[in-house]
């Protein structure tokens, strides 16, 4: 039930039909009692700056999940980012303190880099290719080079995404080897969708999977199903795989404790969550 005390928090990215966060937090919070509601608002990149300002002129809004395409340009309406959300290039929270001011943080990363080692993957000494250097492929990149993995090779369709995103891991992590410029999944122990390719039935894979081998953990972001063209592939081939749901719930409980309503386990949250696709 919303009501006049109702805590809001925004959902904002476009378009909205895929968001599944809404499906999680919302039931968490009736069972919990926490008078708080997540509402998925879709904006467009040309209206974000104004909207984003105006919304945050709300006196009951907490905060903000924020999502495709706005993660990066967030990055500049903000007062503060944390060291994550710098070395990410983006930002995926935002939180509105009591003086009002807005600090934006980066959990993507740390939800995708937990859910593939709660599966059993290794990451120290990985080799890794990460397809999509936006606001999502540019926090798993950071976080998976903090996790200890030995070489990263970025990809994205917009060069100086991928070279921008090389740079900045160069500088945070001296050791690590970074490529760019390649897509081709051969010879890796882990390759991440990091882009939209998924979203829409006629897309292309994002990778050649005859060129990914049975040993490779393949992870995806993409969320508008549960097993995308991608995943069904990889795991036609024998390769253990990552849905998007579960960067998602790995990442909630960091959420919880930035926006003040406490903290819960993945596996409590998927006992309520309410997902459909």
């Amino acid at each position: 039930m919303i009501t006049g005390k109702t805590t809001l928090v925004a959902h904002l990215g476009f378009p909205t039909e895929s968001f599944k966060a809404p499906m999680i937090y919302n039931p968490w919070f009736e069972k919990q009692g926490i008078d708080a509601v997540v509402v998925p608002m879709g904006v467009k990149p040309e209206d974000y700056p104004a909207a984003f300002a105006a919304l945050f002129r709300l006196t009951n809004i907490r905060g903000a999940l924020v999502t495709m395409p706005h993660k990066i340009t967030t990055m500049g309406l903000v007062d503060e980012v944390t060291p994550t959300a710098k070395i990410a290039g983006a930002c995926n929270a935002v939180l509105k303190r009591a003086d009002g001011t807005l600090v934006g943080d980066q959990f993507d990363g740390a939800g995708f880099v937990r859910g593939v080692l709660r599966k059993g993957c290794t990451l120290e000494g990985a080799r890794v290719l990460v397809s999509g250097s936006g606001g999502v492929g540019s926090a798993i990149a950071a976080s998976l080079a903090a996790a200890g993995v030995a070489q990263i090779a970025l990809f994205d369709a917009h060069t100086a995404s991928a070279e921008a995103l090389a740079g900045r891991l160069r500088a945070h992590y001296p050791a690590l080897a970074v490529s760019t410029g390649s897509n081709d999944p051969a010879g890796f122990d882990l390759v991440v969708n990091a882009t939209p390719l998924g979203m829409k039935e006629d897309d292309p894979l994002p990778f050649e999977v005859d060129r990914i081998a049975p040993s490779t953990f393949v992870g995806e972001v993409v969320m508008k199903s549960e097993y995308t063209p991608l995943l069904r592939a990889a795991r036609d081939k024998g390769c253990a795989v990552q849905v998007g749901t579960d960067m998602l719930f790995e990442m909630i409980p960091a959420y919880l404790e930035f926006f003040g309503f406490g903290t819960a386990t993945a596996d409590a949250l998927r006992a309520e969550a309410k997902i459909s696709y």
